[in-house]
């Protein structure tokens, strides 16, 4: 039930304070702010109990039988983010040591684009009887890559009828998007597409369990939804596509809309149960991580590039102006602030190479050498490569492990070694790998500044910001001072921003920004030396880049394709035990 009634704001000499939840991609991490001066006193952390759900639904859920999953899917469970409110946001009050009577808003923010398919009243499909063991009825995370055959149609029809929205997108829309998740969705479970009554953010379903109101964010609409201008595409072009996606707009799509840094609603008594805040206190407009962490960085004006480092990296930038980069992830009116333009662009993998890679590329001795030394196998890789010269290890890599972004916005691309000989070591490969990343940035630097859209400061957040190493290598790249910001918990602390301004105590966000922003932490200089060496093997990259990325050699894709016919091979044969029990004894017998 929704609260019709704001929390009654304290004195005016007294402390208040704001939450601010962050809705990562394993995780959810509430923060306890000070309204005065941005001070975070207390946090507390929930990892999803069913992570992200890649080959099989999680059999807790969707009961025995639990249905297979084919490649290149990303799922999540809805329940998993009602749970960090639960334990989360307890835990960070609790951390604090403050009286939450004190708390006057609370703001979340979440990965895009990850969607949820659910009831007029929010309920998720998957909590549906009959629907559990169905995979198009759960959440679909951001780096869920199997709608790329509906966004090349997408691109190719729009392309054909020179819709006015594409070069807002850089020319091309991503498979991680609304709309090409929602087509998947139409076709390969029409049955599911019927039940659902929205296709809904999981930005605004988790205000919406908050406050009890669905109201839908400008941020997402605009990056995500192709909203702009006022409006989404035709109900002519949707047709075109598939004349049962003519009314996806008005009927699972279109919603109210909510300015970045208003109040959505007011706690309802059962959300203020989970959480342990005061009902009635407001809830904030929803917002993506990214997004919000410009606020964070104290990052509001024209030409301040933040990239939020992670297991992916978002950039996002205001500018004066309105101009069309290829490939970026789209321009808003207002996408982060009021009165700029709000560029994002972005990278699919980053932390997740560096992660697969120190699970499946490293030998023993180096875990059991790392071990010894008291390191984590990152901080050992990273020691070994920082002895390096720039190029000694002689490799060039593509970052494309989860696809490309920006600003190819091709997710059948993949990543690629090249140079490796029997003398390449581990932390050979690994920094290669570092550097293919910040490569990757320095393209979308450059597609920026060649657009007109200048970048004159470059601000990391996010977990990678730690690796100092990596700090320098972006700094050297890129040409750019770096600085990172002061938070641990960026994100968290720019929904704790808006949440400030939601209730009140501040005009807008860039007053609030002001006040509670974060001052930068470590800053790298690039070193000339650095940058002429980067300079050189940059020139390879974009070689590399545009051979395997723009259509000189499109054996990616090809092998993507043959691995498609494979799968279904390969399930069929786990789908007949009897047979492989039987081939598995005579290989025993042989033996």
């Amino acid at each position: 039930m929704q609260s019709n009634t704001p929390h009654p704001s304290s004195g005016p000499d007294a402390e208040n304070y704001v939450i601010g939840v962050d809705y990562g991609t394993l995780s959810g991490r509430a923060v306890v702010v000070r309204v005065r001066d941005g001070k975070e006193l207390g946090s507390g952390v929930f990892d999803y109990p069913h992570a992200v759900v890649t080959d099989v639904l999680p059999r807790d859920v969707a009961g025995d039988g639990a249905a297979r999953l084919p490649g290149e899917w990303a799922l999540q469970v809805p329940n998993d983010y009602r749970d960090v409110l639960r334990n989360a946001v307890p835990a960070a009050v609790a951390d604090a040591g403050i009286d939450p009577s004190a708390v006057v808003g609370i703001a979340t923010d979440f990965t895009a684009c990850t969607m949820v398919p659910v009831k007029s009243d929010g309920t998720p499909l998957n909590e549906l009887d009959g629907f559990a063991n169905r995979p198009h009825a759960y959440v679909k995370l951001w780096r869920h890559h199997a709608a790329q055959p509906q966004a090349d149609r997408i691109n190719k029809l729009a392309e054909e009828r020179g819709e006015d929205w594409l070069p807002r997108y850089g020319g091309l829309i991503s498979s991680e998007w609304e709309f090409a998740k929602g087509l998947q969705l139409l076709e390969e479970d029409a049955a599911a597409y019927a039940e659902m009554d929205h296709w809904v953010e999981a930005a605004d379903w988790i205000v919406w369990q908050l406050c009890g109101k669905y109201v839908r964010n400008a941020c997402t609409a605009g990056y995500k939804g192709i909203y702009q201008d006022g409006r989404y595409p035709s109900e002519d072009f949707l047709a075109a596509l598939n004349p049962e996606f003519a009314d996806f707009v008005s009927s699972k799509l279109e919603h109210t809309i909510g300015r970045l840094g208003d109040a959505a609603g007011y706690l309802t008594a059962e959300a203020a149960a989970w959480t342990g805040l005061p009902e009635g206190i407001a809830v904030a407009v929803g917002n993506v991580d990214a997004h919000v962490t410009a606020p964070a960085a104290k990052a509001v004006d024209p030409g301040q590039l933040v990239a939020i480092m992670g297991t992916s990296t978002c950039h996002v930038m205001n500018g004066a102006e309105l101009h069309e980069v290829p490939g970026m992830c789209g321009v808003v009116d207002g996408g982060i602030v009021d009165g700029l333009w709000g560029y994002e662009a972005g990278q699919s993998g980053v932390g997740d190479i560096f992660g697969w890679f120190t699970k499946y590329g490293i030998p023993p001795e180096y875990h059991q050498a790392a071990e010894a030394a008291g390191l984590g196998i990152h901080e050992y890789l990273t020691d070994l490569a920082s002895r390096q010269a720039i190029g000694e290890h002689g490799l060039i890599a593509l970052d494309w492990h989860s696809g490309n972004r920006s600003v190819l916005v091709d997710h059948e691309l993949s990543g690629v070694v090249v140079g490796q000989t029997l003398a390449t070591r581990p932390e050979d490969t690994y920094r290669a790998l570092l550097e293919a990343t910040a490569f990757g940035t320095r393209t979308i630097v450059d597609a920026f500044r060649d657009s007109g859209v200048p970048v004159k400061e470059f601000i990391v957040a996010g977990g990678l910001l730690k690796n100092k190493l990596l700090m320098q290598i972006y700094a050297d790249i890129t040409g750019l001072q770096l600085s990172t910001i002061g938070s641990a918990q960026g994100p968290a602390l720019g929904s704790a921003i808006h949440a400030a301004v939601a209730a009140g105590k501040y005009a807008d966000i860039r007053v609030a920004a002001a006040a509670m922003g974060s001052e930068p932490g470590d800053v790298y200089t690039p070193i000339p030396e650095n940058v002429a060496a980067y300079e050189e093997l940059f020139q390879e990259y974009r070689t590399l880049h545009d051979y395997f990325g723009r259509g000189t050699n499109d054996v990616m894709h090809r092998l993507k394709a043959i691995q498609r016919r494979a799968k279904p091979a390969l399930d069929a044969a786990h789908s007949a035990p009897a047979e492989s029990d039987a081939a598995e004894r005579a290989v025993g017998v042989s033996v």
